[in-house]
């Protein structure tokens, strides 16, 4: 039997690379993707639910599938307002795996960061934190937290000072070795592959995924 995916951030740089991998996985035929805005030019095969992702509830009816995927995420440049980034950042991935839970979904994936830490001082790291905690205390049967470390690939929106930072930091790659390769730059189709990959094997028991794990997930042939 054929399954449905549910993507929530399709429109970003992962979700949108992720949601190009289902579209040609013949596992699955329908793909549900809820957004602020429509995303124009996809097959039949896609189902959009267009609406405000602050309140998840008004889809509750339309959130079922077989698994979801949460690539939801903003910046602190993008969203310099605190209460606006967690209610982003914590709000969705949280009222998803609520709904996932409550709805009977089995499988659910979301992109934490690497430095996330419920006890830390750092707002974006705690927020980071309490989203993975209260994700885990939905008790999803397969629940994988990924966190990445800084994510490359072609972003749409200009970001001048990430891309100078990805070089700088490209070029200091090779220094990165033994239980530093977590903090290698990983790019973005590396985690929809793992993503993917983890969401059609039931070897994987880890709930929690760092960045290097990451990569080699998104290596695992599972043909």
């Amino acid at each position: 039997m054929k399954k449905t995916a549910i993507i929530l951030g399709a429109s970003g740089l992962t979700g949108g690379l992720l949601l190009k991998k289902l579209l040609i996985d013949d596992r699955y035929d329908t793909i549900k993707l809820f957004s602020r805005s429509r995303i124009e030019g996809l097959p039949n095969k896609v189902q959009q639910f267009i609406g405000n992702l602050l309140d998840l509830n008004q889809f509750k009816n339309e959130f079922t599938a077989d698994e979801v995927y949460c690539c939801i995420g903003t910046t602190a440049k993008k969203t310099p307002d605190k209460k606006r980034y967690k209610d982003i950042d914590y709000g969705i991935p949280v009222a998803a795996a609520k709904l996932a839970k409550e709805n009977g979904i089995s499988t659910y994936l979301v992109v934490s960061a690497m430095g996330a830490n419920k006890k830390s001082n750092v707002f974006y790291n705690r927020t980071k934190g309490e989203m993975e905690q209260d994700v885990v205390n939905q008790g999803i049967p397969n629940t994988s937290i990924l966190r990445p470390s800084l994510i490359g690939g072609e972003r749409d929106e200009q970001r001048t000072l990430e891309k100078i930072g990805l070089v700088i930091f490209k070029a200091i790659q090779p220094l990165f070795i033994g239980p530093l390769r977590k903090y290698r730059i990983i790019n973005a189709d590396s985690i929809a592959q793992a993503m993917l990959n983890l969401a059609n094997t039931t070897s994987n028991t880890d709930v929690i995924i760092t960045s290097n794990d990451i990569e080699q997930l998104a290596k695992r042939n599972l043909n």
